[in-house]
């Protein structure tokens, strides 16, 4: 950050008063200007024993297959982001259910909210960032090909849930951008 948001002066990092961490500061009206992790909120949107999956038109990981999810906006709940990314992702209806799985990533200042989703109907299509769009069963889950590690742990998670009969909430950290091994 350069300049400041609300009169254009330059800003430089500093710790402000009462503060214990740098943060841009305006030099000429003193505001300052946080920065935080942004909230990645999406959902496992399921039909049956199948799930839905989108594979991406966008960069980062373009081509590779991940659960509609993306970036919550201003003025809406967590639920509501994740109804909206999988409508603009997968043209989707979904209701969406509880939280499934809550990762940390530090790394990259990001946090992913994944809920349980059920597909209102089978009317779906890909979006203007997916390029396909298709429902998969556990065995045909495109493993080596998931775009993000949270969203083949996420994934991994609700199928061992799924075998063993219950779903529970999964919290954890992932502290590196790399994409786990397959199966």
């Amino acid at each position: 950050m350069k300049y400041c948001s609300d009169c254009g002066a330059p800003v430089s990092l500093r710790i402000p008063p009462g503060d214990n961490l740098p943060r841009y500061v305006c030099e000429r009206c003193q505001a300052i200007h946080y920065q935080n992790p942004k909230l990645v909120v999406g959902c496992i949107p399921e039909r049956g024993d199948e799930i839905l999956l989108c594979r991406r038109a966008i960069n980062p990981r373009y081509g590779l297959w991940t659960l509609p999810a993306g970036f919550m906006e201003n003025g809406e709940t967590t639920a509501e982001a994740a109804a909206r990314e999988a409508m603009e992702e997968a043209n989707a209806n979904v209701a969406i259910g509880s939280l499934f799985s809550l990762f940390n990533l530090p790394h990259i200042n990001q946090v992913y909210l994944i809920f349980h989703g059920q597909l209102l109907n089978a009317d779906y299509a890909p979006g203007t960032e997916s390029l396909e769009v298709a429902l998969f069963h556990e065995a045909n889950i495109p493993w080596d090909e998931l775009a993000f590690p949270a969203i083949q742990r996420t994934l991994r998670y609700y199928y061992q849930d799924r075998r063993n009969g219950t779903l529970s909430l999964h919290l954890g950290d992932i502290t590196s951008s790399a994409p786990s091994p397959g199966k």
